[in-house]
């Protein structure tokens, strides 16, 4: 995500029921539940409007013995639940939906919930705004509109999950809207059929695994463009943008170049994790976001430097996922640096970029590990992040570096991922004098 606002004010951590362990969220997750697949079934029958009906099935695995399955959620009315086609009891409670039933270890579990109502928001812990299910009323010039909008937690409002990017699982979702909306999520389309009742629905899967906040959904009238298609190397990546009908060219522009930034970071980061990619434009004021193949941008956001922020997440938070919310770094220090190296690829000068990196820590800076919320996404997060790998990258040369990079984004993808991982590939790698010197940029309380 590339934030342009951050709040100072310092959220309270909340107590745990059952954890996944996490340091700044606690209460997100279970421990030993792993949810390898999500069949998502969404009819949207007003868009604009948060009025929504949900038919999500989990595919559950249990890594230890479970007493019993604590999803979270906090989104509309459910109206069942069954467990491998059994009606099965349950309550929620302080945002989880839990169901009483043991789940041993190893065993698997196909487990449906149906919901309807209105879709509800989170509170996000940094910036003024609600996570999760958006809704864009309509107005006298343009239609009513929806979208997803979850980092860090905000999937949980509109499905039961286990909410922690720890957790990462495939997807295959299926929006049913009226005729004549778009609607689109991330993956490759699958299917789009119309119903008897004047709706259609379309499919999307997604095989690579990506954690829960990167799934992006996006209802509306929009405007569809295909790219041609792009091919690196041995692989064909498919590209779509999609443009509310409003949104003018100059807009759009930007999104042109979508291919080539493609190409230039897959040469530094290895092959694209996946098989799609394209932008959504969104007319609210938020943040951009790296929803999985589909990054979500706000028409301020529309610039090639957050394209290119955006496209390096879906290596970095998307493919390789995080292991714990204090190590954001990890996501946005390697999104920053990517701005480093497309300026680069355009034979520009570099050295604006790194004085204002360096610019933004003066006012103060702390070890890369957050240890609020508040820092999660500060200038510490994106610029230190940025600039410790740029030491890295100055010391080890060129070469090794590319290098370095390809193996870390090979060998995390799909691995729940902390800073201690990448220092140990650092040292096992690179050796350790270069280990030494990011573990200096990372734990030292000054800049290095």
């Amino acid at each position: 995500m590339l934030r342009t606002a951050l709040s100072t004010v310092l959220l309270a951590v909340l107590t745990p029921s059952t954890p996944m362990g996490d340091t700044l969220y606690p209460h997100l997750g279970q421990l030993g539940l792993n949810v390898t697949h999500y069949d998502l079934r969404l009819t949207v029958p007003t868009p604009g409007t948060p009025d929504l009906r949900s038919d999500t099935t989990l595919t559950l695995h249990a890594e230890r013995d479970l007493p019993d399955v604590q999803l979270d959620y906090s989104g509309p009315a459910i109206l069942n639940v069954t467990w491998n086609g059994q009606p099965v009891p349950h309550r929620r409670a302080a945002d989880k939906l839990i169901i009483p039933l043991p789940l041993p270890a190893g065993q698997d579990v196909r487990l449906r919930v149906t919901a309807a109502g209105p879709a509800g928001g989170v509170p996000d812990p940094t910036l003024n705004i609600t996570l999760g299910w958006q809704s864009v009323p309509a107005t006298p010039t343009q239609p009513g509109a929806n979208f997803t909008f979850s980092e860090p937690d905000g999937t949980r409002s509109f499905i039961p999950c286990n909410d922690h990017p720890a957790d990462p699982a495939t997807f295959t979702t299926t929006l049913t809207v009226p005729r004549g909306v778009t609607a689109v999520a991330g993956g490759t389309r699958l299917a789009d059929h119309p119903n008897l009742d004047g709706t259609h629905s379309v499919t999307y899967t997604l095989t690579t695994p990506i954690p829960t906040y990167a799934l992006g959904i996006s209802v509306g009238t929009l405007d569809t463009v295909r790219r041609p298609d792009l091919r690196i190397g041995d692989q064909h990546v498919t590209l779509t943008d999609y443009f509310p009908t409003s949104i003018p060219d100059t807009v759009r522009a930007p999104y042109a170049r979508t291919g080539d930034i493609l190409t230039a970071l897959s040469d530094w980061f290895g092959p694209y994790p996946f098989s799609t990619y394209g932008s959504v434009v969104v007319t609210p004021d938020l943040p951009a976001l790296e929803t999985a193949t589909l990054s979500t941008m706000p028409v301020r956001s529309s610039r090639e430097r957050v394209i290119v922020h955006e496209i390096a997440h879906q290596w970095f938070g998307n493919a390789v996922p995080l292991g714990d919310w204090s190590d954001t770094w990890l996501n946005e220090g390697f999104a920053t640096y990517a701005e480093l190296l497309w300026t680069q690829a355009q034979g520009q000068d570099t050295a604006p970029l790194l004085r204002g990196w360096r610019d933004r820590l003066r006012p103060g800076t702390r070890p890369l590990t957050a240890t609020t919320p508040a820092q999660m996404f500060d200038a510490t997060a994106y610029a230190r992040g940025a600039l410790a790998l740029h030491a890295l990258r100055t010391q080890i040369g060129d070469d090794a570096f590319r290098a370095f990079l390809h193996t870390y984004a090979r060998t995390r993808a799909g691995q729940p991922t902390r800073t201690a991982d990448m220092l140990h590939l650092t040292r096992t790698q690179l050796g350790p004098e270069a280990a030494t010197l990011l573990e200096n940029w990372i734990t030292q309380p000054e800049l290095p």
